[in-house]
């Protein structure tokens, strides 16, 4: 296994401990998760930019990279919605954009084509990623809505573009 994979996997198991230590509920478990999310969100950018720069990128990388990202994101998100932080319907946009992603992007394999991660969806990705750190800080609540609409509008707004730019993936024909 390589250094990307290797660092895709501690994200992995970064994530049960990041969820036990919030369901924890001692002082300061917050700022722990957050550190432990920080650095798990950080992996993310470096595992990538590791195989991309050393000709590292594997199939298992292209398949376990976004699949940790989802559930280290859907993990924070599910404990804000626990916690009255963040609304359910707003998990459940963000969750459907995954799915649906995820599905084109199989219509595309199945037809021997990659659909390349979009700029939006890197937005959307370091976006999310940044309003959830701040969410496990003591924000005031002003602030707490203002990152869940920027996670639900980049959110919205990448997988639109997805499905514009890969529309050609769809077979309109069988529908």
């Amino acid at each position: 296994m390589n250094l990307a994979n290797k660092l895709t996997m501690f994200r992995v198991i970064l994530i049960p401990v990041f969820l036990i230590v919030l369901y924890a509920d001692f002082d300061y478990c917050r700022y722990v998760a957050l550190a432990i999310f920080a650095v798990a969100s950080f992996t993310d950018y470096l595992d990538g930019h590791i195989a991309r720069s050393r000709g590292l990128v594997t199939d298992f990388g292209k398949f376990m990279d976004p699949l940790a990202d989802k559930v280290l994101v859907m993990t924070a998100m599910l404990m804000f919605v626990s916690w009255g932080q963040m609304p359910a319907w707003v998990l459940a946009v963000v969750l459907a954009r995954e799915l649906a992603v995820s599905g084109l992007r199989m219509l595309a394999a199945a037809d021997g084509k990659v659909i390349a991660a979009a700029w939006s969806g890197k937005v959307k990705t370091a976006s999310t990623m940044a309003c959830i750190i701040l969410m496990l800080l003591p924000i005031p609540e002003t602030l707490n809505l203002v990152c869940w609409v920027v996670i639900l509008a980049t959110t919205v707004y990448s997988g639109i573009e997805y499905f514009i730019k890969n529309k050609h993936v769809i077979d309109w024909s069988n529908l």
